[in-house]
C-alpha cells in the first residue's frame, strides 16, 4: 500500500479543527512535498521526521513522498503534526499496519533522535477531537495530564516514535497518564495587607461583585497597585466550563502549569507599561497568538502606570472591552480569541507624581493635560468605577488597631451578590450585572421608577454622563443592591453608583 492517513488537529486561535494527514508514496526521484498551507515550522517537519525515523531504527523510503494536510484551505501551524506525519509515512510505505491508528488522533513534536516533545495547545486540540467524535488520542507524555482534563476521551501517551511504532506493530504498550502531582495553589495576596483606603476597598468589592471595570487614581504609594493585585483574591473560583476556556488559552500560550490541572483561580495579567499592541491585544507573524488581554480572559487585566502607555495601544482596548473578544486579521487568515476581562487601570495625577499632592506639583499645565490625555474619553467612558485614593498619613499607616478585613470575608459577600445576579439573569445567559445590556435595564420589568432615577437623568441631561455612562450607572446600582441584599436598587443605590462612576471630581474623570 502506498497511501495512508492519520488524524491530527490544527488550531486557529482557540478553535481546533480535525486534520487528516495523508501520505502518498510513488515511484520517482526521492523528495518530500508538504501541501495544505503549512507554516515555516511545519514545512521544516520534513527534516525532523526523516532524522527521527532513521534514528528510531526504521528505513526511510526512497520514493517520491507527498504529505497532504486536509482540509487544504485551512492554515496549519506549529510542530504538533510531526508524529502524525511520521506514522502516515511509515504506514504508506508498508512498514506499519494503519488499522491500529484508525479513528485515533496523534499529536506531538519529534526531536531528531526520535523523542516526542510536548506541544502547545493540547487541551483545545483534544477538545476539538472529542467534538468531532474521536474517542482516543495519543499525546506526548509531558502533555498527558493536560489532555485528561477533557472528558469523554481515552488518553495514551508516548515518549518516542519507537514506542508508537512498537504499539502499532503490537510489540509494545503505550504509556498511561502519570499520577496527578497537583498540589494546592499557593495562597494569593490578601486585602488584610492594605492599610486604610476604605473607599478603594469598597470600590474593589463592588467591581468584583458585578464584574465592573475599575480605575484607580492618586499619588504614588497610596495603594493603587496593592488593591488591584488583590482583586483576584475576592473573585469566585471558575466553574468547569469557564476553567476549560481559561486553561485552553494558557495551553495555547505555553504558560500552563506542568501538572496540567484546570485553572480555577481567575487569571491576573499585569503587562509592563511599555508593552506593544501585539503583546497586549495579540498578534505575531502568520496566524496571531493571544496577548495579555486574552490571557486575562475571565480574570483581571491590570494596567499600572496607564498614562505611560502608548495612546494607540490603549485605544485598541475599546472594542474588545465591549465585545468580549479580539478579532485579529492577517494575510494568512483571521484569528479570534476570547477576551472577557475585568479591566483595572491605575495612574498618577501627573509625570512628577509628587507624594505631597497637587500643591507640590512642578509640572506645567500643558504637560499635565498631555499626560492625562493618554487615557482618552472614549476609553474612560467604558470604565464603570473611578476612585481617587488620597495618600495615607502616619496615624493611618501606623495605627495599632485590629487588622483590616481579610479577603475571605469580602469574597463571601461577593459570592452572595454574584449568586443573586446569576439567579436573576440566568435565563438570559448573563452571569454578572456588567454583562446585562443597557436597554434591558431601561425597559420593564427591570426599569426603575422615575423618582429613583431623577438624579441620574439630570446628570445625563447636563452632559455629565454619556448614554453609555447612564447604562453603566444602572448596572452599578444593581450590583450595590445585590451586595446590600436588596431585590431592586432604589434612589440611595443610584446615588452611590453615580458617585462611584463620577469619582471625586478628579481631573481624569472630568
Amino acid at each position: 500500500m502506498s497511501y495512508a492517513r492519520v488524524l491530527c488537529v490544527g488550531l486557529v486561535g482557540v478553535a481546533g479543527h480535525l486534520v487528516e494527514v495523508e501520505a502518498d508514496l510513488a515511484p520517482g526521484l526521492p523528495v518530500v512535498t508538504l501541501t495544505g498551507l503549512p507554516d515555516t515550522a511545519l514545512n521544516e517537519a520534513r527534516d525532523r521526521v526523516r532524522a527521527a525515523v532513521v534514528n528510531s531504527g526504521e528505513t526511510w523510503p526512497n520514493r517520491r513522498i507527498t504529505i497532504n494536510l486536509l482540509p487544504a484551505a485551512l492554515p496549519k501551524q506549529g510542530t504538533s503534526f510531526d508524529v502524525a506525519i511520521a506514522a502516515a509515512l511509515l504506514s504508506g510505505a508498508g512498514e506499519l499496519p494503519s488499522v491500529s491508528l484508525d479513528g485515533v488522533v496523534v499529536l506531538g513534536e519529534l526531536g531528531l533522535d526520535g523523542a516526542v516533545r510536548p506541544v502547545r495547545g493540547v487541551l483545545p486540540m483534544v477538545a476539538a477531537a472529542v467534538r468531532a467524535g474521536v474517542t482516543q488520542v495519543i499525546v506526548p507524555a509531558a502533555n498527558a495530564w493536560e489532555a485528561t482534563v477533557v472528558p469523554g476521551v481515552t488518553v495514551r501517551a508516548i515518549d518516542s516514535l519507537r514506542r508508537l511504532v512498537d504499539y502499532v506493530r503490537g510489540t509494545g504498550p503505550l504509556l498511561d497518564p502519570p499520577p496527578s502531582s497537583a498540589s494546592p495553589p499557593p495562597p494569593g495576596l490578601d486585602l488584610a495587607d492594605v492599610a486604610g483606603q476604605e473607599l478603594g476597598r469598597y470600590g474593589l468589592e463592588v467591581a468584583a461583585a458585578g464584574g465592573h471595570h475599575l480605575a484607580l487614581f492618586g499619588a504614588p504609594g497610596a495603594g493603587k497597585t496593592m488593591l488591584a493585585e488583590r482583586l483576584p483574591s475576592i473573585l469566585p473560583e471558575l466553574d468547569d466550563a469557564t476553567a476549560l476556556e481559561v486553561t485552553a488559552i494558557q495551553s495555547i500560550a505555553g504558560v500552563l502549569p506542568p501538572d496540567g490541572r484546570l485553572v480555577r483561580r481567575p487569571p491576573f495579567q499585569a503587562p509592563h507599561h511599555s508593552a506593544s499592541m501585539a503583546a497586549l491585544i495579540g498578534g505575531g507573524s502568520g496566524l496571531a497568538r493571544p496577548g495579555a488581554l486574552s490571557l486575562a480572559h475571565r480574570g483581571v487585566l491590570f494596567l499600572d502606570e496607564v498614562a505611560e502607555m502608548r495612546g494607540s495601544t490603549l485605544q485598541a482596548l475599546r472594542q474588545p472591552l465591549e465585545d468580549g473578544r479580539v478579532v485579529i486579521g492577517r494575510a494568512r487568515g483571521t484569528t479570534e480569541f476570547p477576551a472577557r476581562v475585568q479591566l483595572v487601570v491605575a495612574a498618577n495625577p501627573c509625570p512628577c507624581a509628587s507624594p505631597a499632592g497637587d500643591h507640590a506639583c512642578t509640572c506645567p499645565p500643558v504637560v499635565r493635560r498631555r499626560y492625562r490625555a493618554k487615557l482618552s474619553g472614549p476609553l474612560l467612558d467604558r470604565i464603570d468605577i473611578r476612585i481617587t485614593l488620597h495618600p495615607l498619613n502616619a496615624a493611618q499607616l501606623m495605627a495599632a488597631t485590629a487588622p483590616a478585613e481579610p479577603s475571605a470575608q469580602v469574597a463571601s459577600r461577593v459570592a452572595r451578590a454574584r449568586k443573586a445576579a446569576n439567579t436573576r439573569w440566568r435565563e438570559h445567559g448573563w452571569q454578572v450585572n456588567a454583562d446585562v445590556p443597557g436597554p434591558v435595564l431601561r425597559r420593564p420589568p427591570w426599569s426603575l421608577p422615575a423618582t429613583d432615577t431623577a438624579d441620574l437623568r439630570a446628570a445625563l441631561d447636563r452632559g455629565l454622563l454619556s448614554a453609555r455612562g447612564f447604562d453603566r450607572v444602572l448596572r452599578l446600582a444593581w450590583t450595590i443592591a445585590d451586595l446590600d441584599g436588596r431585590d431592586r436598587p432604589g434612589r440611595e443605590e443610584i446615588t452611590e453608583a453615580i458617585q462611584l462612576r463620577m469619582g471625586e471630581s478628579h481631573e481624569y474623570a472630568a
